[in-house]
């Protein structure tokens, strides 16, 4: 079989740009998120004969409807030495009546109430910046009002995974299933970024972590000045903060699904793109060889399927004078090999976070519809700023 190749086509360049794409592909996979893939859980120790006091905080704006489920959970969980402390900003609903009420039936629960002439910028930083400063304990564990503990284990859970010289815990909080395909988007999206949090924290290298099941010292919070360095930014409470303060020695994970944190998901694209927005609008504020590794990250995959795409539509980089389809061939097995990684992950990695009916063998689709919305959103937040910036 006679095969002819041209180095100086189009087809070749695009045809190397492939080839390295998929490469760099392979590596994130397999070297990087494979380390939550295949991440051996260990047991923590759940029955300690003493436990350190925690504080978790929940930060509440007009959220009547769900503090009335989150509060009898956060109470009921088996853990002998909390309190709650519930950040009131501002609410307008039955909230604050509500709050009262339970205060008078449980004076162990610290409420504080802000006004609005308070909190000067938008955002949960205000909030749970006095959270923090009423809290008793030196252990804290965030919340949100939205959010639900999957059992009573929660704050064990997270408590379990400190150990000598640990000051961040970095959970995981999936979304409720609902119905419809905005809820399997929101699911898949949440599922991807904590594949890439949490397998680069196994790797050494935390940079993010989810107020809604985060946990981390109060003096680590007062050493790094709280939220000064970024107080104007809306978002970040979670992501910039934990970027600032998490290193390799520091920094630990839990993962266990069945002392997860689920949270409600937004309802609408609208809400959930504004969302999305004001969550990427703080990459810029990560360190820089964190977005190096995330800027390839997205990059590779960006170039990958558009060299894909490209040389399907330009089969002349090989020529078989039998007419053999080798072209067709050899660029399909690359790129079948490469979605069948994707699925291992993907599959594995739900698997440890206790993620299902999400339809992961369908993962490519995801991804590449992931790459495209990510990138035009990382360009319209270039050229303008999300709402309540």
């Amino acid at each position: 079989m006679e095969i002819s190749f041209n180095y100086n086509s189009l087809s070749f360049i695009i045809l190397c740009i492939f080839g390295l794409m998929w490469l760099i592909q392979m590596c994130y996979f397999w070297g990087l998120f494979s380390r939550l893939a295949f991440f051996k859980k260990k047991k923590y120790d759940n029955d300690k004969p003493q436990y350190e006091p925690v504080s978790v905080i929940v930060c509440a704006k007009d959220a009547y409807e769900y503090l009335i489920e989150l509060v009898p959970r956060i109470l009921s969980q088996d853990y002998p030495d909390f309190e709650l402390v519930i950040v009131n900003d501002c609410s307008t609903d039955e909230t604050t009546d509500y709050l009262k009420a339970l205060v008078d039936q449980r004076p162990d629960i610290n409420v504080v109430s802000l006004t609005q002439s308070l909190n000067f910028f938008h955002g949960k930083k205000f909030p749970l910046s006095m959270g923090i400063k009423s809290a008793k304990h030196d252990l804290l564990l965030l919340t949100d009002a939205d959010c639900l503990p999957e059992n009573d284990q929660w704050i064990k859970g997270m408590v379990g995974a400190y150990k000598n010289g640990t000051e961040v815990v970095l959970g995981y909080s999936p979304y409720f299933t609902r119905n419809g395909l905005l809820n399997k988007l929101i699911r898949f999206d949440t599922l991807y970024t904590a594949i890439q949090y949490l397998s680069m924290a196994l790797a050494k290298r935390p940079y993010m972590g989810v107020g809604r099941n985060l946990s981390y010292r109060r003096e680590l919070f007062y050493k790094n000045k709280g939220f000064t360095s970024h107080y104007t930014i809306p978002s970040g409470d979670d992501d910039i903060f934990v970027s600032q303060v998490a290193n390799k020695h520091n920094t630990r994970i839990f993962i266990d699904p069945s002392c997860r944190m689920e949270s409600e998901p937004k309802h609408t694209f609208g809400s959930w793109i504004r969302q999305k927005r004001r969550h990427y609008s703080t990459a810029n504020m990560y360190k820089r060889s964190t977005n190096i590794i995330l800027g390839m990250l997205l990059s590779s995959r960006l170039f990958y399927y558009a060299s894909a795409i490209t040389l399907f539509c330009l089969p002349e980089a090989f020529v078989c004078n039998t007419g053999c389809p080798l072209y067709y061939v050899a660029i399909g097995a690359l790129m079948l090999l490469h979605g069948i990684s994707m699925d291992w992950i993907y599959i594995k990695s739900a698997k440890q976070l206790g993620e299902k009916n999400l339809g992961l063998f369908f993962t490519p689709v995801y991804d590449l519809f992931f790459t495209l919305f990510t990138t035009l959103l990382g360009i319209r937040n270039t050229f303008s700023k999300p709402k309540n910036w």
